[in-house]
C-alpha cells in the first residue's frame, strides 16, 4: 500500500510536457545567445538547459570580479568618507 501511495505523489509532482516546454521556453528569453537565433531554428531543451548553466556560470564570475573591484576601491578611500559608505552598501 505505501508503495503505491509512493508512486501516486511521485507522479503528482511530475511535470507535463506542456509545462517543460514552457519552462524552456521561458528560459530562452534569458538566455542572450539562444534569443538571438530565429524562433524557427529547433534548441533541445539539454541545449537551453546546458546553455542556462553556462550563462549562470558567467553571471557568477562577473559578480566575483565586481566583487573584488568594489573591495579594492574601498582600500584606496577614507575609511570615513561617504564613498565609502556608498561601497559597502553595494557589497552588502
Amino acid at each position: 500500500m505505501s508503495n503505491r501511495r509512493s508512486r501516486q505523489s511521485s507522479s503528482a509532482r511530475r511535470i507535463s510536457d506542456d509545462q517543460m516546454i514552457d519552462l524552456v521556453g521561458k528560459l530562452r528569453q534569458f538566455l542572450p545567445e539562444i534569443r538571438e537565433r530565429r524562433r524557427s531554428d529547433k534548441v533541445s531543451a539539454s541545449k537551453v538547459l546546458q546553455e542556462t548553466c553556462n550563462y549562470i556560470r558567467k553571471l557568477h564570475r562577473e559578480v566575483d570580479n565586481l566583487s573584488d573591484r568594489l573591495s579594492l576601491l574601498l582600500d584606496s578611500v577614507d575609511e570615513d568618507s561617504q564613498e565609502a559608505a556608498v561601497i559597502r552598501n553595494l557589497l552588502m
